[in-house]
């Protein structure tokens, strides 16, 4: 049976970790979702997640993350053909907190420091709505935008678009619009990030936390 506090936390380490931790030391988790539309603290809901972890500079392909999300609505044609992700893929896939509840015990066992998104923001809120229309509030939701990353290190640069950004630091490009895809190509964008940051000399989670800071960062609701 499943259930859920009041108050639900996704188990992250960054409480614990020293701000003194060399950078490839700390575990990521990388993470995506697709949804009905872009109003998600309204009517728009999660139809997948996806996710892989990010460990000692090393994307982890091999320990990916994904599950599709029944809606309890119909898919609009712009989404399907945007996603290809159809009515009849999410009609037997678990409900929104049934499906984040199995990502945050994904976060939980890979023991990551926070996570890590494109635009994350987004990402974030849709999670937060989710548990907030069940009236559930989530706490200690720790994240990093690469977009804040970016901007730290490049702060010419003014697109949101991932395909671009990979492209304009010539990291690999997945399948666009799937959450696992742009999960990945999230997670070699960062990778690539924290070469050029650690470059510059920044080689610590306290400087990582310090540049990327950012008031969307950590959603206390």
């Amino acid at each position: 049976m499943f259930f859920l506090r009041k108050n639900v936390t996704c188990s992250l380490r960054y409480e614990t970790i020293p701000l003194s931790t060399p950078l490839e030391d700390l575990n990521f988790i990388v993470f995506d979702t697709e949804t009905t539309g872009f109003q998600v603290s309204a009517a728009d809901r999660i139809i997948e997640i996806g996710a892989v972890p990010v460990k000692g500079f090393q994307v982890q392909e091999k320990d990916l993350f994904q599950t599709y999300v029944n809606p309890k609505r119909q898919i609009s044609r712009e989404i399907k053909e945007l996603t290809s992700i159809t009515d009849e893929l999410v009609k037997d896939a678990p409900q929104a907190l049934e499906a984040i509840q199995s990502f945050f015990d994904y976060v939980e066992s890979r023991e990551a420091v926070c996570l890590i998104g494109h635009y994350v923001s987004f990402d974030a809120l849709a999670i937060k709505s989710e548990f907030k229309r069940e009236k559930f509030a989530l706490k200690n939701f720790l994240t990093i935008d690469t977009l804040d990353l970016i901007g730290f290190i490049a702060p010419s640069y003014d697109m949101r678009d991932l395909e671009r950004y990979a492209m304009a630091f010539g990291t690999r490009i997945y399948d666009r619009h799937r959450a696992a895809g742009d999960a990945l190509t999230t997670a070699y964008l960062f990778v690539e990030l924290l070469f050029q940051f650690q470059q510059r000399g920044h080689k610590t989670w306290g400087e990582l936390i310090k540049a990327t800071d950012s008031q969307m960062r950590s959603l206390h609701y």
